[in-house]
Formats: structure tokens, sequence, C-alpha cells
């Protein structure tokens, strides 16, 4: 059902009257092919990949301070601090799909609050606001980087029967099994590492205009995207070795690292949970004491495993059904994986009472 006509005309509306936008959004396939989207249609304004914890927090009002928007819009975040909002001093937009949240002084468009099942990803939310055909590729992005097949694809895949086969049917094979998987996995590599270079990289994809451009390196920008993605690639296939190492009986896979530059957990615990579909994925990376856990599962209900599973300790999580990020200290992460096999088993066994 995604959102409403009458809701993407609002924020089209917006959009349309602005001078100066402001774009906030999540560092990952989905917030920045949003982004990309919605800065394509209008051509004005800057955009601030949020790269920390998942909510928006008021130290971010520095960069509304030095930028002086008109118009706010923030894509892709589960939380936004009141804090923030109190001490934005001009309208803000948050186009999500987590979980609803009530929050003051901001006009909030989620799908869940239309069907609390309907967890359509931002970017193909954004694609709608815009309604711009030439950025369907990016819309494609987003949507199958978040395990998405958009309401579009049997379009898409006329457009481009190279990039995605006509018979695919499941998000996964879109992602792990075809030339637009590829595609998706290399801007998921250009938008990690120093903010300066990310920065540069989202700002060369607002300029190309086909796929094709990155794939073929038919262009310099394109040529550029692809050299830079495959530095950062390089490291990601040593880690992804290492982790699918740690196969064993045990019904949890569990991997973590040290690097203090880039986290590769997200694409991972995707991949593999595409490798290995029966198992529980608990993929981190260590930095600051802390370690940062990306979770994916095909049949258990992640949250309420990652809320007990936090009981006593410090730290936080969430996210989808079946796919959740965790912070946790170092020092406490023995004890959370105790009390996740539990909230496991008693997951478990409220299943087979349902059968």
């Amino acid at each position: 059902m995604v959102l409403h006509p009458e809701q993407y005309a609002e924020i089209r509306k917006s959009l349309d009257e602005c001078k100066r936008p402001l774009f906030f959004f999540d560092d990952d396939p989905d917030g920045t092919c949003a982004f990309l989207l919605l800065y394509r249609y209008k051509r004005e304004g800057t955009g601030v990949p949020v790269k920390s914890a998942p909510n928006l927090t008021a130290q971010f009002l520095s960069k509304v301070r030095e930028y002086g928007p008109d118009l706010i819009l923030v894509l892709d975040k589960p939380l936004i601090d009141q804090d923030f909002l109190d001490g934005a001093d001009c309208p803000v937009i948050w186009i999500d799909h987590h979980g609803h949240v009530k929050r003051e002084r901001v006009r909030y468009y989620n799908p869940r609050d239309n069907n609390p099942n309907d967890i359509t990803s931002t970017a193909i939310n954004a694609y709608y606001v815009g309604q711009q055909k030439e950025d369907m590729w990016i819309a494609m992005m987003g949507g199958v980087g978040d395990w998405q097949l958009p309401p579009f694809t049997k379009e898409f895949c006329e457009q481009y029967p190279d990039l995605l086969d006509k018979d695919v049917k499941r998000p996964e094979d879109a992602l792990f099994a075809s030339k637009l998987g590829r595609l998706i996995k290399i801007l998921s590599f250009v938008i990690k590492g120093k903010t300066s270079e990310v920065i540069k990289c989202i700002k060369i994809m607002t300029r190309i205009k086909s796929p094709y451009e990155i794939l073929r390196e038919e262009t310099p920008q394109g040529k550029y995207i692809m050299k830079r993605a495959k530095q950062i690639e390089e490291r990601y296939d040593e880690l992804l070795k290492m982790a699918m190492k740690k196969r064993s009986k045990d019904l949890l896979l569990i991997f973590t690292y040290q690097d203090d530059k880039m986290s590769f957990t997200k694409e991972m615990s995707n991949e593999l949970l595409y490798k290995f579909p029966n198992k529980i994925i608990v993929a981190g990376r260590e930095k600051s004491g802390e370690l940062k856990l990306s979770l994916r599962s095909r049949d258990y209900l992640l949250p309420p495993l990652v809320q007990k599973a936090l009981e006593g300790l410090e730290g936080y999580g969430g996210g989808h059904e079946h796919a959740c990020g965790t912070n946790v200290k170092v020092g406490q992460f023995e004890q959370f994986i105790e009390q996740f096999r539990t909230a496991m088993k008693e997951q478990g066994k409220e299943k087979k009472g349902r059968k």
C-alpha cells in the first residue's frame, strides 16, 4: 500500500516550495538512495549521511545552523531526538519505515501508520514522491538493498533485462545473484570510510545518469566509483572468508572483528544469511570498547530477542523483524549472547505451542 497519494503530494509540494533543503539520511543503500532520488528531483540543497547511532541527535543541529535550511528532510532514520526537533528553526519532514515513534514538531510519514505490516523502504517512497522514471534504477537499488522487490520491479526488468531477470521472485536472489545486486554492493562500499570521501562519492552519484556508467565504467565518474568500490571490496572479501569459517552446528553464526575505519557488518550479515539461511547471524565490529552488531534471521523475530538480551546491560538496539542493529560493551558481549540464547529458546517454545 505504501503511503497515500495525498501524502506523496504533500511532500512534493514542500520540496517544490523550499529553496534550501537539508537532507539527513541513513548511510545504507536505502537511506542513500532515498536522498539521491529526492535531491535529483529538487536539484537543490545538501545531504548529510548520518553514520553514528540509529538516532538523529541534537549534535546535528550544528549542521542546521551552518547551512541555514528552510526545510529539513530526515530519511530512513528510526529515531530522532526531540531535542533536535525542538532546536530546528524550520519545518522538518521525517520519512521512515521502522517502528512508529511519536514526536512533536515534525511531519512524520511512515507506511506502518497505514498498515502495521507495511515496511516499504524509504527509497521506494522517495521514488513515488519524485516520480522520475529515469531514476527507477536508483529506487531499485534502495528497495532491493533493503530486501524488498518494489512494485515497479516488472517495469524495471523490461527496461534493464540484463540487470535483473524477470523470473527473479526473491529479493535476496536479486541482491546476491544479479548485476543489480552488484550495483548495490558497489554503492554499499563507496558510502564507507572517511566522511569526506563518502560525500565525494555521493556527490558523484547525484550526477550519474545510467547504471551502466558504473557497471561498464563508461564515464570518468563511473570509473571513479568502481575504482573506489574495488579498493574497499578487497577488505570485505577477506573478512567474509574469515566469517564463513565460523560456521558450525551451532544455530548462531557469530563473527566479530576489529576495525576503526569501516563497518561491514550490515553487508556481511546479509550475505551470510543468504549463504546459510537456517542460521541466526551475529556480525560485530569492535571499536572504542563497544561491539556494533548486525543480526539477521529468516525464522526468528529479532527485536524481542535483542531487548531481552540487553536486559541489565549497557547498550541499545532495534530494527526490523528479521534484521536488527545493536551496540553492547565488549566486556558484556558474552552475557549478551547467553541471554540471547535463552530468549531464543523461549521464542522457539512459543512457536511450537502455536502449531
